[in-house]
């Protein structure tokens, strides 16, 4: 029987949804075990349920023989559960660095471009980082205590600092009918880095195999892309607003690291070419990625 080499924690989350989807055997090598903390979506023997932060001995089993652990687990706002907060992000990414050292797994870390704030220019992993909200600051606190933590304990860890997901963030995949959209006077919309989720789920399965990570990586696709376009692309019809007092105009994160570890995020450019690419994908795994919990 061959075992699973890669534990992702998390599962039935956003971006969970999409890995199940994607990761064949011709995108990981290797055999990978789901996790969520409800009820697992299937009994087969790639799913495990428990909650790693009242049973972290179970999660130790559960990496016994994993190459990697990514870390997908998490709280973002509206979508607190059963007491969560955001404080949990914390507590997550450090009971997986814990389990990791005893096991000998790499830790792969879900974190997110709103740690950088609200900053002009081009953004890397060495750029200040300045969080205006509180899941940016709790994902910036997250990295913070957990790469603390690795180096204490010896765990290779990375920071994955994702970029707008098209599809599941809050233009594309929070589209409704009658949408607005915050416009500036001189007509333009905000301005994001943004990945494709067919895009995300190779440039992870790439990583999650790549043996010698940075501490922090940004992960998006090069260029950045105006919201109002994509809803454009897209053909979904908004209305334009005047900008919310705590939008940020842009955000551009540099991926020439991330390029150094995988060439799957460079094949798109929404800056320079129409996004009809990412729009595609978005539509083929929009009916699975329905997120059912964690």
């Amino acid at each position: 029987m061959q075992f699973p080499d890669i534990l992702v924690l998390g599962a039935t989350g956003r971006i969970g949804t999409i890995l199940q989807r994607v990761w064949t055997s011709e995108v990981v090598h290797g055999h990978v075990l789901w996790h969520t903390r409800a009820a697992p979506p299937d009994q087969g023997q790639n799913w495990i349920s428990f909650d790693p932060l009242t049973d972290p001995d179970a999660l130790t089993r559960a990496a016994q023989g994993r190459c990697a652990i990514l870390c997908l687990s998490g709280v973002i706002p509206g979508r607190e559960h059963s007491g969560a907060t955001l404080t949990d992000n914390i507590a997550l990414a450090l009971v997986a660095l814990r389990s990791a050292a005893k096991t000998g797994a790499r830790v792969l870390l879900a974190s997110s471009a709103a740690v950088y704030g609200n900053q002009p220019g081009l953004l890397s992993e060495e750029s200040p980082v300045h969080p205006v909200n509180d899941y940016g600051r709790s994902k910036l606190e997250m990295e913070r205590q957990a790469l603390h933590t690795a180096q204490d304990l010896g765990v290779q860890c990375c920071a994955l600092r994702i970029g707008n997901i098209a599809g599941i963030d809050s233009t594309l995949g929070g589209w409704r009918p009658g949408f607005q959209l915050d416009q500036f006077a001189d007509g333009r919309t905000p301005l994001r880095s943004y990945i494709s989720p067919l895009t995300l789920a190779r440039v992870l399965a790439d990583l999650v195999h790549a043996p010698d990570l940075p501490d922090v990586l940004n992960v998006a696709s090069p260029g950045a892309i105006e919201m109002g376009h994509l809803l454009d692309a897209a053909q979904l019809p908004w209305t334009p607003r005047a900008p919310q007092a705590d939008v940020i105009p842009k955000v551009c994160l540099d991926t020439t690291r991330l390029s150094q570890f995988s060439s799957h995020a460079s094949r798109i450019n929404p800056s320079e070419t129409p996004p009809a690419e990412m729009i595609e994908q978005w539509r083929i795994l929009e009916p699975n990625i329905q997120v059912s919990g964690e």
